[in-house]
């Protein structure tokens, strides 16, 4: 089973940017995470950073050519405003699911609307790096369920 993990723009500042809402935590340490936990998992997980919106439509665009079995999108705040990812996720067939470290609905009032929200199987925000462990385990679950039917 392979995951791809997008992360969005910023998140190579991860441990650097805002402590208060995201913690100390490095996007190398998450992704070390993510990997450990895919192996238990029986999932091979694959990282893209990216601070470029259309480097991060051709990543997607990528991974349905190459045909992943599931996606995980921290998008940061593209979740709020941008459709060009949001159509290029939307040509996924595959589970697709959303994570925030924070608790987009508790902060400013514009990042509470996901322009992902329709298309996505589902979102998990607000528990730091257990929401990308949390939607791991939700991807490996759906993929895993859908192969069954």
């Amino acid at each position: 089973m392979k995951v791809l993990m997008l992360h969005g723009i910023n998140h190579n500042m991860f441990g650097k940017r805002d402590p208060v809402q995201y913690g100390t935590v490095t996007l190398a340490e998450i992704d070390a995470k993510l990997q450990a936990l895919g192996r238990e998992l029986g999932a091979e997980v694959e990282s893209f950073q990216t601070n470029h919106e259309g480097e991060m439509c051709e990543r997607i665009h990528q991974a349905f050519i190459d045909g992943v079995d599931a996606v995980l999108i921290n998008a940061g705040a593209w979740t709020h405003y941008s459709y060009g990812i949001r159509d290029a996720l939307a040509i996924l067939t595959v589970p697709v699911i959303e994570v925030h470290m924070s608790n987009i609905h508790a902060r400013e009032a514009f990042r509470h609307l996901s322009v992902f929200a329709e298309i996505v199987k589902g979102q998990i925000c607000g528990l730091g790096v257990d929401s990308y462990l949390l939607a791991l385990r939700a991807a490996v679950s759906a993929v895993t369920e859908k192969k069954k039917a």
